[in-house]
């Protein structure tokens, strides 16, 4: 139990006891709760969407579901994606890159990149009705959980000095990528079947793809790339799935 509040207090929002403090024994077990985490954010975010969707056309609850996806995680991971934005799109040396990445001023291509994750996120949940959209909606923060396993498991970490990602790096092994994609395509096969399959293949592909990305970049991970990983697969499942509904011309 302590290593899931552990969990759920580093990735979400939600209210601890005043007495918990998760040691370090704690946090890095709570690795392996890293994608029912995302699981219970999906539910919930889901659930909410199904009670406005009675009393909102599709776009404005598509617009309240993102903001929701990004309020459960106190926007740490979109704060990543714009850190990890600026950096790498500097053109700059690996060791300019990270310092960019740890000033806290959001630069240019860091707006840029919010505002587009965010709008496209909003444009393909807003293409997607009916029973798929609610499993959509699970899988999406399910995907981008598993990702932060499959880049700590990986990938090196990218700074010299420690810090919380270091610390959760160092009891992350090889076994719990394989844990985040097993988690990743069970889910999509139960709630989705062969779409939900596909969901879980374009996610991955993404997460990967980002993961050389980042390898190429700075020689690693940081957590800013971790949430910049995070945001981007989350958009997986809803690419795919909007894409398989267009291509039916449902």
């Amino acid at each position: 139990m302590k290593r899931l509040l552990a969990a759920l207090q580093f990735l979400t929002i939600l209210p601890m006891p005043r007495r918990f403090y998760p040691d370090e024994r704690a946090l890095k077990g709570s690795l392996l709760f890293f994608p029912v985490v995302g699981l219970l954010i999906g539910a919930a975010v889901a659930l909410a969407d199904r009670g406005l969707g009675h009393l909102f056309p599709l776009w404005v609850t598509s617009v309240l579901a993102v903001i929701l996806l990004i309020v459960a995680s106190g926007a740490l991971h979109i704060d990543g994606l714009a850190d990890t934005a600026d950096g790498f799109f500097s053109v700059r040396s690996r060791e300019r890159i990270l310092d960019i990445m740890k000033d806290s001023r959001t630069g240019p291509m860091g707006v840029v990149a919010i505002v587009c994750v965010v709008f496209l996120k909003i444009a393909l949940l807003a293409s997607v009705s009916g029973a798929w959209r609610w499993w959509v909606l699970v899988m999406m923060p399910i995907a981008g959980r598993c990702a932060l396993l499959v880049h700590l498991a990986l990938l090196s970490y990218a700074r010299p000095e420690g810090g919380i990602a270091d610390i959760f790096h160092a009891g992350c092994s090889r076994g719990y990528a394989f844990w985040a994609l097993l988690f990743l395509f069970a889910s999509g096969a139960l709630m989705g079947g062969m779409p939900g399959l596909l969901a879980g293949v374009v996610a991955c592909g993404i997460s990967l793809f980002f993961a050389v990305f980042s390898f190429w970049k700075i020689g690693g991970f940081t957590g800013d790339t971790l949430g910049a990983a995070c945001e981007l697969t989350e958009l997986g499942p809803a690419l795919a799935v909007a894409a398989l509904l267009h291509g039916a011309g449902a």
